[in-house]
């Protein structure tokens, strides 16, 4: 697929490198040699210097051709007319980057007018992740599926836990039910685990399951478990501005602490019932005077990623339940994890999950990369026409390192089995290493036929004489 990138950003290098990878023809456009100098030094891609409104500049990358533009500058408004420029033009589909809350309420309207396919708000994003993540403190990450009936949740495993020694195929008999361990981070590698595969401490496990097995699993495993009531976030931008919206429809209250005065007064009037404090959320003596040890959550939400470390490790420090930081430089977020902080959030990847799951195509319902971005975990449809339908999955021959976690049909929420079958209108949820899938036919391995197959067995049955 020819893909045209405009704005060589955060987030426009991170969707380059993760397109690249997957085999895409990739074009980058910027007006500033900078930022295309790094995606030209370390990425296989084509970089250009010019103005991605320019009628000139997209046509020299290609525009007529192109199968999608996305527009990822800091300019909501040039992002549109970067859109509706290379529509005109004869990109197939196009991608907007609309951050400002004011558009967002616009989205239907902007979307026909500018013949946008597809609007991407990372602020938005990360804010439902935060929220998400809140629904399970005891959690380091959450993922919702199936219209929030699956969940996955991201787990450290302790020595003090009942798990640790245990075979995934006896967790049954500790009456661990309703479950799935789906995938396991362990000395940094990514497993698709077996059913003899045993749980150690210090693995970084995925599980899936409904709400009700999920809290029984980690009641089973003694991980503490306590509802959020109130939240204090350091600085108010936009995904504080989400955030918040959020947050006080589940009812929790909130605290705001913003170092800019002028931000201060702008969110007093956009957010009326919430209180908003001018002071500087690394300021020790200030978290302490704000009572930081009796929030049952702090997130630091600030532009600056070194002032978001610091703060939320005076907040873990001083005895903030969960505490989680929100970063632009996604190769420090292993790094940050270790230093304690219960989660991670960074917008740019969670923007770059959304774009891979839009070029996928229509069958794939949501995409999010785990495991560090070393695997996969996808939700699609069976459809009418699927090859897997009604076969038992132990018949089926799955590519290595893939595993069908969950299917959800109607009412029922199946944690499946080698005699269970996938039928038309199921959700499947699948864990995969294989990052080229985007159908349910993809999971399996074709059997080579016909006029190839006989081809093949006829050098086979050559070296055989050969070797004899």
């Amino acid at each position: 697929m020819k893909i045209l990138i405009i704005g060589a950003g955060k987030v426009g290098y991170n969707l380059a490198l993760a397109l690249s990878k997957e085999k895409h023809d990739v074009t980058i456009i910027d007006n500033h040699y900078e930022a295309l100098a790094k995606a030209e030094e370390n990425l296989d891609v084509l970089c250009i210097k010019g103005n991605g409104v320019s009628t000139n500049v997209l046509m020299e990358a290609g525009i007529k051709e192109a199968d999608l533009l996305i527009a990822v500058t800091n300019s909501d408004e040039v992002n549109m007319v970067c859109c509706l420029t290379g529509k005109k033009l004869g990109a197939v589909r196009t991608v907007a980057r609309i951050r400002d809350p004011e558009y967002a309420r616009e989205l239907t309207i902007l979307k026909e007018q500018i013949g946008l396919d597809m609007v991407i708000n990372p602020e938005q994003a990360a804010a439902e992740e935060i929220a998400l993540n809140l629904s399970f403190p005891s959690a380091i990450d959450v993922l919702s599926f199936a219209k929030g009936r699956v969940k996955m949740i991201e787990l450290r495993i302790t020595e003090d836990m009942p798990i640790v020694g245990l075979k995934l195929k006896d967790l049954p008999n500790k009456n661990i039910h309703s479950i799935l361990i789906g995938a396991v981070m362990r000395d940094g590698k990514a497993i698709v685990p077996k059913g003899d595969f045993q749980i150690k401490k210090h693995d970084l496990i995925y599980v899936l399951g409904n709400t009700s097995g999920i809290m029984n699993f980690l009641k089973i495993c003694k991980v503490v478990q306590f509802k959020i009531k109130n939240v204090m976030v350091v600085g108010a931008g936009r995904i504080a501005f989400y955030l918040t919206q959020m947050l006080s429809e589940m009812g929790i209250k909130l605290k705001i602490i913003e170092i800019d005065r002028k931000k201060c007064e702008e969110f007093a009037d956009l957010l009326p019932n919430t209180l908003i404090i001018n002071g500087d959320g690394t300021d020790e003596a200030l978290l302490l005077s704000e009572n930081i040890g009796e929030m049952d959550a702090f997130v630091s939400l600030t532009g600056m990623d070194e002032e978001n470390l610091i703060s939320a490790l005076v907040a873990k420090q001083k005895g903030a339940k969960k505490v989680i930081s929100k970063i632009s430089r996604s190769n420090y977020m292993a790094v940050i994890q270790n230093l304690g902080i219960d989660n991670v959030v960074c917008p740019k990847l969670t923007t770059t999950d959304q774009i891979l799951k839009f070029i996928r195509g229509n069958s794939i319902e949501s995409l999010h990369r785990i495991l560090e971005g070393q695997a996969e975990i996808l939700e699609m449809i069976a459809k009418e026409d699927s090859k897997v339908l009604n076969i038992p999955l132990k018949k089926l021959k799955l590519h290595k390192d893939i595993i069908i976690a969950t299917i959800v049909r109607k009412n029922e929420i199946v944690i499946p089995h080698g005699n269970d079958v996938i039928r038309e209108d199921d959700r499947v949820i699948i864990i995969s290493k294989y990052n080229k899938i985007s159908e349910l036919d993809d999971l399996i391995v074709e059997s080579s036929g016909g006029i190839q197959g006989e081809l093949q067995n006829s050098i086979k049955k050559l070296g055989s004489i050969i070797n004899m």
